[in-house]
């Protein structure tokens, strides 16, 4: 079997080719692997009939999920290697994805349309999604407070602040996280805008915690500041780890996030 490290903008992956070798590890076998190889998630690769891959996702507490961003570029960045094509399809839990190059070596993933029903976040209430009931802190001068909410195949809470690296992420993270109004968690982005064209983001992780990237967290942060009318539908996300590109279009509804993979290494066992 196959393995590689990647990493996308600085958010690490331990990729498992199981196409011919069965991998299926325990919530505990995970937790080892995301330890071992210093990995935010363990991604496996399996046959599809009607795609070029399937990508099952497991984050670094053993938690398999249905979405993640910078894994999907990274993939993408091995099968368009590995098969010469020029765009390759990703089936995941959430979605179909489609992933092609760019241009100076990066990779561009078509996310598919976000998702802004209360119900399909999803929440546990109807709820205005542009700022839920959510507040941090005491009531009457909370820290944080109604976060706009959408789904990228993933839940998000995206807090606006006015400076990101003012606020305690891992203390404040959590507590959003697990919040009631969540039944699957969320990931929680923390977001000040630049300008129009620019937004420094930070993300706790549902499952995995402070990474260095969330390509899915950048992809909400942008649809619920364009929503917002506090950017534009294109955007420059500046992370911890590195800078994504991500697009919104009008033109069919879809997010697109362009950014850059890089290989560490790759083994056999």
């Amino acid at each position: 079997m196959k393995i590689w490290k990647m990493n996308g903008a600085g958010n690490a992956f331990a990729i498992f080719d199981a196409r011919s070798v069965p991998f299926s590890p325990t919530e505990d076998q995970v937790r080892q692997l995301a330890e071992e190889m210093k990995a935010d998630q363990v991604i496996a690769l399996e046959r599809d009939a009607a795609r070029d891959v399937f990508m099952r996702i497991w984050n670094r507490d053993g938690s398999e999920v249905s979405a993640c961003g910078n894994a999907s570029r990274c993939v993408g960045r091995l099968l368009l290697d590995e098969t010469g094509k020029d765009k390759i399809t990703i089936q995941t839990e959430a979605d179909m994805l489609r992933a092609f190059r760019a241009e100076d070596g990066l990779i561009t993933v078509d996310m598919g349309s976000p998702l802004m029903g209360w119900e399909d976040i999803p929440l546990a209430e109807k709820m205005d999604v542009r700022g839920v009931d959510v507040k941090i802190g005491p009531m009457d001068n909370p820290i944080l407070s109604r976060p706009a909410v959408v789904s990228m195949g993933n839940p998000h809470a995206v807090f606006f602040v006015s400076d990101v690296d003012a606020y305690d992420i891992p203390a404040l993270g959590p507590l959003v996280e697990w919040h009631p109004l969540f039944p699957e968690g969320t990931n929680v982005g923390f977001a000040q805008v630049i300008d129009r064209n620019t937004i420094r983001l930070r993300v706790w992780e549902r499952g995995a915690g402070l990474t260095k990237a969330c390509g899915t967290g950048a992809c909400a942060a942008l649809v619920c500041a364009a929503r917002a009318k506090l950017t534009e539908r294109k955007a420059k996300l500046i992370l911890d780890g590195g800078e994504l590109l991500i697009e919104w279009r009008e033109s069919d509804d879809r997010v697109y996030m362009t950014g850059p993979v890089e290989l560490e290494f790759e083994t056999e066992i």
